[in-house]
């Protein structure tokens, strides 16, 4: 799952909008056979003669080029093998970025925010003050994932806007045969204006790269803060490096055994909920545009959904604004609680003047295709990372790792059956989250490592935080982690609002780095109080 930790709308463009968006916040596309292979390998080879030309390296740190970058951040790379089980091949540049630490340094913590498909880099130039504290005791190090911002980005060109029209709309529901046919001829472009990294992506060889970083910055274990998606990364390394983790927390836990229909319709019930809470919120408010009633303020947010999809208004662009369009905005507001107000105003914009510029601005981003290439293994310049990246690296990563494949029969066999499950549990998002199940086909099957390995952790503690209304990671999928990962994992339940805890929830923000700092650890089960006013803790 998507972590959206920075919720400032420079962050906000790297959204994408239409049917793509939203849907595979969690979901995805490109995988290859490679991936499965690389996980079984056994860790202990990843220690062979073939890797040590890889762990032996250094980062070499200068100042960060590019848009608006701060003075004080630092970039660096490090080289990893393409394909880890020939190590002598081919290999690729990972981008690193740091703020160093203040004081004297204890070594490092890295940082993943999620996604998948994000880069950390921008990330980390753009939202960096979040975590400004851990630097009283460490470098703070971020990176771009292989596929992703300047490691070799991966994208499907031109396919990017056929998978948005394949899936957008009602079309996949009434004609699967036809949306899976040119999902199929979508897979083979990505494939195409991807280049070799593609056959390699995934979280399985992501963990390892980490592991190349934390002896390339010269730690004895790895310090980690994953979100959301960065969970499932954090957990994988965990497992294939027991004996490396050092403090590390998975904020906003991902599940690491749901297939992708039901993660999709757990995506969609916290949506639901979520929405359900705005709308609470938003008839208190004189200025709410959906009147005073909560339940009114519902059922008119679905009539105007289906009245857009049946007669759409022009864009800010002049392009049709359909219903669906409307859902993915919505989706990207209720994030954060931080956006309610911005929502609000959205919504009225809309409501009383016909204007969808204020939704547009939470789900806008560009897409513009790339010059195929054989890309070299050097990083790639900022301006030259596709447009479609994020989405092309969300869909390629996500299906690397889920190793379902149902065949087009089946598909098509299960579609009403799901529809209508996905409609019961949001009436809202039901629609616009089931594009999910069609997102992996004709893409290589995916590891089963995760699903079935990663479990029965033997590390040092490793600290869960679950917020009880995230619309993106349901707080169930902490428990059931912690549950999966063993004694190691302790729980801290955030009552709160919104996707992760540590950047809307000070008391999560003190406990967390409380752990990273000092190794103070919360008992297992304690808890954070919902927040108002900017406190809150028990």
């Amino acid at each position: 799952m998507q972590a959206k930790l920075e919720t400032r709308p420079s962050v906000r463009r790297c959204a994408v909008g239409g049917a793509l968006g939203l849907a595979l916040l969690g979901a995805g596309l490109p995988a290859a056979n490679a991936a499965t292979t690389t996980a079984t390998t056994a860790t202990t080879r990843d220690a062979g003669p073939g890797m040590s030309r890889f762990y032996d390296q250094k980062v070499k740190w200068s100042a960060c080029e590019g848009t608006d970058m701060p003075k004080d951040l630092q970039c660096g790379k490090v080289t990893v093998p393409l394909d880890y089980a020939r190590p002598g091949g081919r290999t690729l540049d990972v981008a690193l970025a740091r703020y160093r630490a203040t004081g004297e340094s204890r070594g490092s913590v890295l940082l993943n925010f999620g996604g998948p498909g994000g880069s950390g880099v921008n990330e980390l130039a753009v939202g960096g003050k979040e975590f400004m504290h851990l630097t009283n005791g460490y470098d703070v190090v971020t990176f771009d994932p292989r596929g992703v911002g300047r490691s070799s980005p991966v994208s499907c060109g031109p396919a990017t806007l056929k998978i948005m029209e394949a899936t957008d709309g009602d079309g996949g529901l009434t004609d699967p045969e036809d949306v899976l046919k040119r999902l199929r001829d979508a897979a083979a472009e990505c494939a195409k204006y991807s280049g070799p990294v593609l056959p390699h992506i995934g979280t399985v060889d992501a963990a390892r790269d980490m592991e190349v970083m934390r002896r390339a910055l010269g730690d004895d274990r790895l310090n980690y803060l994953g979100f959301s998606y960065g969970t499932r990364l954090g957990a994988v390394y965990a497992a294939r490096f027991p004996d490396k983790v050092g403090r590390m927390v998975l904020d906003g836990v991902d599940t690491l055994t749901e297939p992708l229909t039901e993660q999709g319709l757990a995506g969609a019930r916290g949506q639901q909920t979520a929405l359900e809470n705005f709308l609470d919120w938003c008839v208190e408010d004189i200025a709410c545009p959906l009147g005073r009633d909560a339940r009114a303020a519902r059922d008119q947010v679905e009539r105007l959904v289906a009245s857009l999809d049946s007669d759409p208004v022009p864009s800010a662009f002049g392009e049709p604004f359909t219903g669906q369009d409307m859902v993915g905005a919505i989706g990207q507001a209720l994030y954060s609680r931080e956006l309610w107000p911005s929502l609000e105003r959205a919504l009225a914009q809309l409501l009383e003047d016909g204007d969808t510029r204020g939704l547009e601005g939470f789900s806008s981003g560009g897409v513009t295709f790339p010059v195929r290439g054989d890309k070299g293994a050097g990083l790639t310049d900022e301006e030259d990372v596709p447009m479609d990246n994020l989405p092309a690296a969300l869909m390629a990563i996500n299906c690397a790792d889920d190793p379902d494949r149902p065949s087009a029969a089946q598909v098509t066999a299960s579609l009403g059956r799901l529809r209508a499950r996905y409609e019961e549990a949001s009436p809202v998002f039901g629609r616009y989250r089931l594009t999910q199940v069609l997102m992996c086909y004709g893409r290589p099957k995916g590891t089963d490592y995760i699903r079935d390995d990663v479990k029965d952790l033997d590390t040092a503690r490793v600290l869960l935080v679950g917020t009880r209304g995230d619309p993106a990671t349901p707080y169930r999928w902490t428990t059931e982690t912690a549950d999966r990962l063993g004694p190691s994992a302790v729980v801290l339940d955030n009552r709160g609002e919104g996707h992760t805890g540590y950047a809307s929830s000070e008391c999560v923000h003190r406990k967390v780095d409380d752990f990273l700092l000092y190794g103070s650890l919360p008992p297992d089960g304690s808890s954070c109080g919902p927040e108002s006013a900017g406190t809150g803790s028990d």
